[in-house]
């Protein structure tokens, strides 16, 4: 007798297939995320957005902080972890009483960004300057001098 075909033979050997690349793919996923996040200390995802760079002799961090003045902003640089505070006060445009908003969106008060950094950088020489609503971070690598250093045991 003959067996008719179904149109479930090899059913079960595509979702296997199918199977082994979402593994795969989630492997790799996982991968990338756990390199990004070894170097993004922030809790949780916060509401401006930053780019570290490497310049070869130094890094750059650029920060978006649109609204923000020089004063609003505290670096500060603890180890290898930099970190970014913006804080700034709402100014109320309208008095009570007054006209009422019809859409308000501009809620931001606070931000607060902290970042590893691969390598030490040189602390006396670090700078930051905001130009149109961009903080740009300039962190000079520590130069390795290649001294040697004698370790007596004790």
């Amino acid at each position: 007798m003959s067996r008719r075909s179904s149109p479930f033979d090899g059913l079960a050997e595509l979702f296997d297939k199918l199977a082994r690349q979402l593994e795969t793919a989630a492997r790799s996923w996982e991968t990338e995320i756990d390199n990004r996040s070894r170097l993004d200390l922030s809790m949780g995802r916060e509401a401006t957005n930053l780019d570290l760079t490497d310049e070869g002799e130094e890094f750059i961090v650029t920060v978006d902080v649109p609204g923000y003045d020089r004063d609003d902003l505290d670096i500060r640089l603890t180890g290898e972890t930099l970190s970014i505070t913006g804080e700034r006060e709402r100014t109320e445009e309208h008095e009570a009483g007054e006209e009422m908003y019809i859409r308000r969106e501009r809620e931001l008060q606070s931000f607060n960004r902290h970042v590893r950094l691969p390598d030490p950088v040189d602390v006396d020489d670090v700078s930051a300057t905001v130009n149109n609503g961009i903080l740009t971070i300039k962190l000079p690598k520590l130069e390795f001098e290649g001294e040697s250093h004698s370790i007596n045991v004790e």
